[in-house]
């Protein structure tokens, strides 16, 4: 469960002909990190057995079709591990699959799909993608304008999405449409999109400022035919469903942090014990002990409220305003956490080569994919009553 976790792996710190500290990376995987970060993606093929170990955990997952049929913890756990991969894309690609396009799939998809989509993907044997996101709709989830018009037993599909991770290699999309007019939140469906289907054009891979190891892709939709059989559950109930995705993708992320804030601070000191400015340890300062204090005293609060939003959902209760919060308040400390340490750091920290400045990078994502801080707090004022009615 999330809190048994792995052991994690050992960082230790080396010097460089110079005398400068420096870190010396342990793990295999790690190191290959690095070579990803510079590709600015995450292969398929390498990362097949990591992805078969991470998405065999999932709860919603039962053993016919591959998973274990392990509770929702367990993927937590997972997330948490993860992130001690020293970079933000690689976690987030294997999240994609667990927690973002799979779970309304796993829990409304017909027994058809899940043999045919969810299955390879929990095998590993192929790559999902999640398509919510527009140019003109990001967190405003309800204004999406790609369309999925009936035509016999097909769906014709026009539009495009954007900020799609793993889009340039994806074999399906788990992809939200318009498949009618009516109400905002009525209209839409969750349709099971293979990515291999004439019309469909992956345009470009979008050069981000972080999480470089994983790819995002721009995709455009021109009369794209599907069968209306790919449709997850029932039609019009989409928007609903991708809220329940949210929820998982959002404490997935929450997890996420933990290990990279933990790991930032202990580098710091680590740094700093050795680093020495006016002849005494950076460290010494007690500027520097005392915020160090403060960080991971804010990161154990994250945890905690993690770890309550988690045990509430695997009994089934409504965590949308926890998760929210969560959400909202490691997005943040993860940004303080990069921001203060890598202050630690001096110059060193204004380059690519320690871990600080790379995930002060990628974890600047937080606060803005699966929804905006904006609209974390949108949500618990409205759970609150606070938030003002529309006229």
């Amino acid at each position: 469960h999330a809190h048994a976790l792995p052991r994690r792996h050992g960082l230790q710190l080396g010097s460089d002909v110079a005398g400068e500290p420096q870190l010396v990376q342990l793990s295999p995987l790690e190191a290959r990190a690095q070579a990803l970060q510079r590709q600015s993606h995450t292969p398929a093929d390498p990362g097949h057995h990591l992805h078969r170990g991470a998405l065999q955990t999932k709860r919603v997952a039962p053993e016919e079709y591959g998973g274990l049929g392990l509770d929702f913890s367990y993927n937590i756990a997972v997330a948490e591990e993860l992130g001690n991969i020293r970079c933000g894309g690689i976690p987030m690609a294997i999240g994609v699959q667990t927690d973002m396009a799979t779970p309304a799939l796993a829990r409304f998809g017909s027994e058809e799909l899940k043999r045919q989509f969810l299955q390879p993907t929990i095998a590993g044997d192929m790559v999902a993608c999640l398509g919510v996101s527009e140019v003109g709709a990001g967190s405003d989830v309800a204004n999406i304008k790609t369309k999925a018009v009936k035509d016999g037993d097909d769906y014709i599909i026009n539009g495009g999405k954007m900020w799609i991770t793993n889009g340039c290699q994806a074999d399906w999309m788990c992809l939200l449409a318009n498949t009618s007019n009516g109400p905002l939140h009525k209209s839409k469906s969750l349709i099971c999109l293979p990515m291999k289907l004439p019309g469909i054009n992956v345009t470009r891979k979008i050069d981000k400022l972080g999480m470089r190891s994983s790819d995002t892709a721009e995709v455009f939709f021109e009369d794209v035919r599907v069968p209306t059989k790919y449709l997850i559950g029932d039609e019009g109930m989409g928007f609903t469903y991708q809220m329940l995705q949210f929820q998982e993708e959002r404490l997935w992320g929450v997890a996420g942090t933990l290990a990279p804030m933990q790991n930032i601070v202990q580098e710091t000191i680590k740094y700093t014990r050795q680093r020495k400015i006016f002849d005494q340890p950076v460290l010494h300062n007690q500027t520097v002990h005392y915020r160090l204090a403060e960080l991971e005293t804010e990161i154990e609060l994250v945890r905690s409220l993690l770890y309550r939003s988690v045990a509430q959902y695997i009994q089934g209760d409504d965590v949308t305003k926890l998760a929210s919060m969560a959400k909202l308040k490691a997005g943040r400390l993860v940004r303080e956490v990069a921001d203060s340490c890598l202050q630690f750091w001096g110059g060193m920290g204004f380059t690519n080569e320690v871990l600080v400045s790379r995930l002060y990078r990628d974890m600047r994502l937080v606060s803005i994919g699966a929804g905006a801080d904006e609209v974390m707090l949108s949500i618990i004022c409205k759970y609150m009553g606070t938030f003002p009615e529309n006229k």
